[in-house]
């Protein structure tokens, strides 16, 4: 999510994330953090999507999926 360094919540409704977004949490290091919500830690590898119950931004996972074991 580096890509979106300007990005805020509710900058957007979807964004997409890769392994390197891991742990995947809302807002993300990318987010002005100065008005948002307390970080919350999202599982987007288990069903692909994620949204956040402070902000409702959907997050799309996007990278290799993992077997678990």
């Amino acid at each position: 999510m580096s890509r979106h360094a300007d990005a805020t919540p509710n900058d957007k409704n979807e964004y997409q994330v890769t392994e390197k977004d891991l742990p995947l949490h809302c807002p993300t290091p990318a987010m002005s953090l100065w008005n948002s919500h307390p970080r919350v830690f999202l599982p987007v590898t288990d069903s692909g999507k994620a949204k956040c119950p402070y902000c409702g931004a959907v997050f799309v996972y996007v990278g290799e999926k993992h077997a678990h074991h």
